[in-house]
């Protein structure tokens, strides 16, 4: 991201803030759980001289402090993303969120639609953790605590991303790249894993979204499935659901022209 990055102290804890400036319409980017915000480095690049895009690492993710807690929960994600909003001063804004990033996004478009002009949802769902889930993601945190996630990255690859991306020859350093950000994390990580594992379903609330919603998914998503995006559409009033061909969990990466058409489409409808 070519962003002024800096870190701001936010309910407490140090959080990583990149934010490009200028005097467009906020756009914030909530990314996705093992990465930071380097997942919309694309959509940033591509919108930044129309919206101030702003984005940051989530609590015990990327560049942002690791508090001591046993579980890094959804709901202070939700804090803390409300703070930001709030002590930047930059309400109401469009925010996009994927699959964690998500998670945030839609709690926040639920509870304080004064906050939110927009809610973008890309590869995320609004129910709990599938149970059969959840002793993989328990075996991926005592390694990654004990060893580091490069002893599993091969196998968290094709959960992140599509086989189109996976098998593109030409796309092999791009994958050479984010396996190593991949296997970078901090072995800290598994806080902010079991915050994941451990959410509460919001879908009780979905009925109060009366934002304009784009709902985003992946054609290849095995994390999040395209049902799940289906029924968040189902789900929440008046939104609009997209699908991206050839595109797995991490779509913004995957398919970047593709993500930031739909999210440029959909910006300038709710701007009319």
């Amino acid at each position: 991201m070519t962003a002024h990055g800096r870190y701001l102290t936010v309910n407490g804890a140090r959080l990583w803030v990149e934010d490009t400036g200028g005097n467009g319409p906020p756009l914030l980017f909530s990314h996705g759980l093992l990465w930071s915000t380097r997942m919309f480095d694309a959509q940033v690049a591509a919108l930044r001289h129309q919206y101030r895009c702003i984005a940051w690492d989530h609590r015990g993710q990327g560049q942002s402090e690791v508090p001591p807690t046993r579980a890094i929960s959804i709901e202070q994600c939700y804090e803390d993303a409300v703070a930001l909003i709030e002590q930047l001063g930059v309400a109401p804004v469009h925010l996009a969120g994927l699959s964690m990033g998500g998670f945030v996004a839609m709690r926040i478009a639920a509870r304080r639609p004064d906050l939110v002009r927009s809610c973008i949802l890309l590869e995320t769902s609004a129910e709990t953790e599938p149970t059969e889930n959840v002793p993989r993601y328990r075996t991926l945190n005592r390694v990654a605590r004990w060893l580091g996630l490069g002893m599993v990255a091969n196998k968290v690859m094709p959960i992140m991303f599509g086989t189109t991306f996976l098998t593109d020859p030409a796309r092999a350093v791009e994958r050479t790249l984010w396996k190593q950000r991949l296997s970078a994390n901090r072995r800290d990580i598994w806080r902010a894993v079991n915050g994941v594992i451990e959410r509460d379903s919001v879908v009780p609330e979905l009925g109060a979204v009366t934002t304009p919603t784009l709902i985003v998914v992946g054609d290849e998503d095995v994390a999040t499935v395209p049902a799940k995006a289906e029924r968040l559409h189902a789900a929440i009033r008046g939104s609009t659901l997209v699908r991206i061909p050839h595109a797995g969990h991490s779509s913004s990466i995957e398919q970047p022209e593709q993500v930031t058409a739909a999210i440029s489409a959909f910006l300038a409808r709710v701007a009319d």
